[in-house]
């Protein structure tokens, strides 16, 4: 086995998948510990992690516990970290905080994108990215200056509809982000398939995906492939219903001072309630959907050797 830095643990399944070149597919914990209410938080995460497994690779849930950054989680920790009450949001500037205080974390797209690819991960499935907030061009999410230096591919559906999307694809672009649409030629909006905005390409199945992977890499890029696929039909709302909703949410932020990071969790919050737990329901079906085509992608993707830890 590669020498693993002192800081990082890894489940058995996950050590058992490095050693054997397995495809593995990196999942976020900020869903688990900020994004979902309790008990969808827990269901929602064997969900994910049972929908790769069934699609033919290994399931890396991404955490910190005790002052351990955690690549794989086993049943008892998946649990303790869904029940936890006390927890740190994590991205790229919490790690050293959240190590050296023994803490425990849920890690953001940002944080998992910083541990999976350390670890040697190339796929990452969460709900939708972080981005440019609304009125305000200085409030900009840390995922994407990470998208723009971490070489993975990164399922979602599209940004977070509370955010200014036309202004994300903005960033992206500057990052050097290619933004390839599976199945669709439009930028998902997160709960709805339209948002007016095209992709850079649209491509019909993971193994398109892949070879778009593959080029990337071999030309030594070192940006991520962001990978957008719309809500399932069944869920998607409509996107003038979701609009309203969002509107009100955000006067509902500004009336109550929430700014920072406590911003996504509120206005997701919010949003579910003003919408009658509809948005919450599309946030757990497209979830599971993204978990479904990155464990394919996985597969796509020629055999990965074991990796030793890279510097983060």
């Amino acid at each position: 086995m590669a020498h693993l830095s002192e800081d990082f643990a890894f489940s058995q399944e996950v050590a058992a998948a490095r050693q054997n070149a397995q495809p593995m597919v990196a999942l976020e914990s900020t869903v688990i510990t900020h994004g979902l209410p309790r008990p969808d938080n827990l269901t929602l995460a064997r969900d994910m992690e049972r929908e790769v497994h069934e699609n033919g690779a290994v399931p890396a849930t991404v955490a910190v516990l005790h002052g351990k950054i955690h690549i794989g989680l086993n049943a008892e920790e998946l649990e303790m970290l869904a029940l936890a009450t006390q927890t740190r949001k994590i991205s790229r500037r919490d790690f050293s905080i959240a190590l050296a205080g023994k803490e425990n974390g849920g890690t953001t797209v940002a944080g998992t994108l910083v541990a999976a690819s350390a670890a040697g991960l190339k796929v990452f499935a969460t709900g939708g990215i972080g981005g440019v907030h609304r009125h305000t061009h200085f409030d900009v999410s840390a995922d994407l200056p990470e998208l723009g230096r971490t070489p993975m591919v990164v399922v979602c559906a599209g940004a977070k509809a509370i955010l200014d999307l036309p202004n994300t694809l903005e960033v992206l672009e500057t990052q050097g982000v290619p933004v390839v649409g599976y199945q669709t030629e439009e930028f998902p909006a997160f709960y709805t398939a339209h948002s007016g905005l095209p992709v850079n390409t649209s491509v019909s199945t993971p193994e398109e995906i892949a070879q778009i992977a593959t080029a990337h890499w071999r030309m030594g890029m070192e940006s991520a492939i962001l990978v957008v696929q719309p809500p399932p039909a069944e869920a998607s709302l409509a996107p003038e219903l979701i609009e309203e909703v969002i509107q009100h949410a955000l006067k509902d932020a500004e009336a109550m001072n929430v700014h920072g990071s406590a911003v996504t969790p509120f206005m997701l919050s919010r949003v579910s309630e003003l919408s009658g737990g509809k948005s919450l329901q599309t946030n757990l079906a497209l979830l599971r959907n993204n978990a479904r085509l990155a464990a394919q992608i996985a597969c796509a993707l020629p055999s990965q050797p074991a990796h030793r830890i890279q510097s983060i």
